[in-house]
């Protein structure tokens, strides 16, 4: 399961408290820092362990959004032209034997960069 993590103010390494104290493994995707907005990472963590890490990180003084889904693709918009698949660093598409493109949104960062590279506007967040 996905949580996007969000310090606002007080830089602490939460992560590896949380790791530390919960013993779940905890997988970064992406992580970003600015001086204005805090801190702000994507992380991965086993379903069963997502509500206990959650807590625990807002326990600590982090916001928690849980991420049930990543990408979504309207397939009524899309026209299978691929051009999400050479930009994309997970390897999130890719086309089946009829060249129909399929997403596995499981593999998703959430980075973005294929809802810009998408002529048909056919991806978005869901969240």
């Amino acid at each position: 399961m996905k949580l996007l993590v969000r310090l606002i103010h007080d830089s602490k390494p939460i992560i590896a408290q949380v790791v530390r104290d919960t013993g779940v493994l905890i997988n970064v995707d992406r992580a970003r820092s600015d001086a204005h907005e805090g801190e702000e990472a994507l992380v991965d963590v086993p379903d069963e362990s997502c509500m206990l890490v959650s807590e625990r990180m807002r326990s600590l003084g982090a916001e928690v959004s849980i991420l049930e889904e990543g990408i979504r693709h309207d397939e009524d918009e899309c026209v299978d032209c691929g051009a999400c698949i050479s930009v994309c660093p997970k390897e999130v598409f890719s086309f089946d034997d009829d060249w129909k493109l399929q997403v596995m949104t499981k593999r998703c960062i959430l980075c973005g960069r294929c809802i810009q590279s998408c002529p048909h506007a056919a991806l978005s967040l869901n969240n």
